[in-house]
């Protein structure tokens, strides 16, 4: 090396020097958006995390509501963010797997434009009869409705909504001829059926449990895996008939998609920690639903979920002739 070249490099140690070093993230507040308003699963939930995320993060956790199309307009938000980490989104069927099906026109890519770090609950769906109907068992219903199709109706949280496209796979794995009820929102459908309106329901396990509890419904079978340790008593579709029947509802949490590995890391392994801890999971019994077992609460397990999930989507709205508009 020349002289002048010698001169050059000493000239720039200095700043070199002075360059600071890149902060470990997180070194400000982490806000996570839910995409829908106070007081529902995905709200409860965040303010469940808030506290224990803001502890494993070492910094200020902040949740914002930003409710709007079914879950789209905060799921924007956070695919429109800077892929930083320091934007997560509380996400559920409703932004990621049925929101891409029935919505023509959708402001983000579910598959891409978000980073998933780990599932928090899921709440299976069920199926629903009035405490004093006949219906005791999903073979009853099945019965009932081939004996006089489209008479027997049920309701659910809305077209195209998630307990409607569960319904509508129910409808094809059965063979039941049932008449969809759909109104605004799952809790909507509760005062019509407790009234004795509609004799059936189609809904969150979490919707019905209080009202099987306090004896004003009877859950005929959850679409689970097994049976849910907050009501053993009650069989599964496929103790009741429906061999392999699984649907529900999923709550986790996702970052903006091309998040530094880091955020990510730290994140997932907060996660992982979180849905572990004994209180955490009693609350989410206490709310009718169970936490993720096994890789559901890492990134790629959440992913995979909810690829799957997409797709069962696809299929049932494809069966119930439902087209994106």
């Amino acid at each position: 090396m020349n002289r002048r070249a010698l001169l050059a490099a000493a000239a720039a140690l200095p700043a070199l020097r002075a360059l600071p070093a890149q902060a470990a993230w997180p070194d400000r507040p982490v806000r996570v958006i839910v995409p829908f308003a106070a007081g529902g699963n995905a709200d409860t939930i965040a303010r469940l995390l808030q506290p224990r995320l803001q502890e494993k993060l070492g910094q200020p956790v902040v949740v914002e509501n930003r409710p709007g199309a079914g879950g789209s307009v905060g799921a924007q938000a956070v695919a429109r963010a800077q892929p930083d980490g320091y934007t997560l989104l509380i996400g559920s069927n409703g932004p990621l797997s049925v929101n891409p099906v029935v919505q023509a026109r959708l402001p983000y890519d579910a598959a891409k434009d978000f980073a998933p770090v780990g599932m928090a609950m899921q709440v299976p769906h069920c199926l629903v009869a009035q405490p004093s109907s006949a219906y005791r068992s999903v073979a009853d219903v099945v019965a009932a409705s081939r004996a006089q199709p489209d008479a027997l109706g049920v309701g659910t949280a809305g077209v195209a909504s998630a307990t409607h496209l569960s319904l509508e796979a129910f409808i094809a794995a059965s063979g039941a001829k049932l008449l969809h009820v759909p109104y605004r929102g799952g809790g909507a459908a509760v005062p019509d059926f407790l009234a004795g309106n509609i004799p059936l329901l189609f809904t969150e396990f979490s919707t019905a449990l209080p009202l099987h509890r306090a004896g004003q419904a009877r859950i005929l079978a959850v679409a689970a895996t097994a049976r849910l340790s907050a009501l053993p008593d009650v069989p599964t579709m496929s103790e009741q008939g429906v061999p392999g029947f699984t649907a529900g509802s999923y709550v986790g949490l996702l970052a903006t998609g091309g998040s530094p590995a880091e955020a990510m890391r730290k994140l997932g392994a907060a996660m992982a920690e979180i849905v572990q801890e004994p209180d955490f999971q009693a609350r989410m019994t206490g709310m009718g639903g169970e936490t993720a077992a096994g890789d559901l609460a890492t990134p790629a397990g959440f992913a995979r979920y909810i690829a799957e999930d997409l797709e069962r989507s696809r299929i049932a709205a494809q069966a119930a002739g439902i087209r994106a508009e």
